[in-house]
């Protein structure tokens, strides 16, 4: 997989994974159609093949504005992060992230084929906070608005059955092929010429 740090996601995904919480892949605004959301993607502690995916919204001073009420309401939010990707300030919604696998994913590259990167110590922030709602998530608090396990637990069936699929026949299996091929050779043999059992040596003597 390309080392980027921002990708799309696929249409595939939103009909695999049927959730009206997602956020879209396309939105219309007065009757136009937008372009596709970007995401930052990094991966899980658990299964690396499956990655956390944030959604980046170029709606900064909106998503300031609700920062600044969970801050006032509970002391701090976890749930908003803010930063820069190509000069540009945008929040990036810990709130609407999601899980994803390689094959739902299409990196942001540049003209030169270069995958577009954000800071460092923005990206260590927002997985810092991710993992930290993810916690809070998983003890039942409904802090991100998708429901992420469900979809994470059908990513999970996915990369199994891709793993079965790859696997090569047991050992057991092998021994009964092969077993199979040889009763078959002997059965195929003139009667003259295959080697006589105890039993039948015993009864010519």
């Amino acid at each position: 997989m390309l080392q980027a740090q921002l990708y799309f996601l696929s249409d595939q995904y939103y009909q695999d994974f049927l959730d009206d919480k997602l956020m879209k892949n396309k939105d219309t605004i007065d009757g136009v159609l937008h372009s596709r959301p970007c995401f930052f993607a990094f991966s899980d502690s658990k299964i690396p093949e499956i990655y956390w995916i944030v959604p980046i919204s170029s709606k900064f001073e909106k998503y300031k504005r609700i920062e600044q009420d969970k801050i006032r309401k509970y002391g701090r939010c976890n749930t908003i992060c803010f930063g820069t990707v190509l000069g540009r300030n945008t929040a990036f919604l810990i709130q609407n992230m999601c899980p994803a696998i390689e094959k739902y994913l299409v990196p942001y590259i540049d003209k030169n084929r270069q995958p577009i990167r954000i800071d460092d110590r923005v990206a260590a922030d927002i997985k810092k906070n991710a993992r930290e709602v993810l916690a809070i998530a998983r003890r039942g608090a409904k802090v991100i608005f998708p429901d992420v396990f469900q979809i994470y637990r059908g990513l999970e069936e996915q990369l199994r059955q891709a793993q079965k699929d790859r696997l090569p026949p047991s050992n057991t299996q092998e021994k009964t092929s092969i077993l199979e091929q040889l009763h078959q050779l002997e059965q195929a043999r003139p009667s003259g010429n295959r080697k006589k059992s105890s039993k039948q040596r015993d009864q010519e003597r």
